[in-house]
């Protein structure tokens, strides 16, 4: 069987590919890209021509089965626009596919923008809570950001130029005094890392500001402990069922989220309310 190599590239700087990278990129006969036009600058750059194929979240059924067809004849990579395929971008789909064919699935690590932000923060955490792009609406991301209030660790967003000063208002309702670390065109030439609150970052996003964000924010901390009210609980609940939680799994999702008592949790999602 073929193995389809995971392979993490640059996030800005070319010049972070690593040596193995280009080794697989340059060994195999096909590259499954999301953007064929911006994965072509990376391996013009590095000096190999491997056949593109187009990957993305709109991928049909039919042009995935040619790709597992494709990964039948010979070892295949896949690759985001940048990062880590898989991570908040395309790339599962056809993991998934290979792993169904019986194929081998390998992971390249190397550059991730979440992992960059989180190293620079200067806080002491062993967990953190990825939430990937955020929800446009402002009524479903406060719910989002709300739902996460009392995660021990740091939370990780991302975030484009257009909806940051939104997102960032929303930031600043749910977590008023807590310190953010937002990295804006990390590992680029314009790269910029901000540290203070929401409210500080508001004022000092307040012009037309271009690039990629990745917003971090300060846990809350193994020494939170509030107490909340049946409603509360409920909305977390409420939630979590929304997105295609239940059963045992819902349970203690929610008593991760909440701190409270599993039995308390495991009465209120019995609510027929909640059904």
């Amino acid at each position: 069987m073929s193995t389809l190599y995971v392979v993490a590239t640059p996030i800005g700087n070319l010049s972070d590919i690593s040596q193995r990278a280009t080794e697989i990129l340059s060994t195999v006969s096909t590259v499954a890209a999301e953007d064929t036009r911006v994965s072509r600058k990376l391996l013009n750059h590095i000096g190999v021509s491997p056949q593109l194929e187009s990957l993305h979240e709109h991928t049909s059924p039919e042009r995935l089965q040619s790709l597992v067809e494709k990964l039948e004849l010979g070892d295949m990579a896949v690759v985001s626009d940048a990062g880590t395929p898989g991570i908040s971008d395309p790339g599962s789909s056809l993991v998934a596919a290979a792993v169904e064919a019986g194929h081998d699935v390998i992971p390249l690590p190397g550059p991730s923008a979440i992992v960059s932000a989180l190293s620079i923060t200067g806080w002491s955490f062993d967990r953190f809570l990825f939430l990937g792009f955020l929800p446009r609406k402002k009524k479903d991301q406060l719910t989002t950001l709300n739902n996460a209030a009392h995660e021990p660790g740091p939370l990780v967003a991302y975030e484009s130029p257009h909806r940051i000063k939104a997102t960032l208002e929303n930031i600043n309702q749910a977590f008023q005094d807590r310190q953010l670390v937002i990295c804006r065109e990390l590992t680029k030439f314009y790269e910029e890392t901000f540290r203070g609150t929401a409210a500080q970052a508001i004022s000092h996003f307040d012009k037309q500001t271009k690039g990629e964000f990745v917003i971090v924010i300060q846990g809350a901390g193994k020494a939170v402990n509030i107490e909340l009210s049946d409603d509360e609980i409920s909305g977390v609940i409420k939630n979590l069922k929304e997105n295609g939680l239940s059963g045992r799994m819902l349970v203690e999702r929610a008593v991760e989220i909440t701190s409270a008592p599993k039995n308390r949790v495991y009465q209120l999602s019995l609510s027929k309310d909640l059904k």
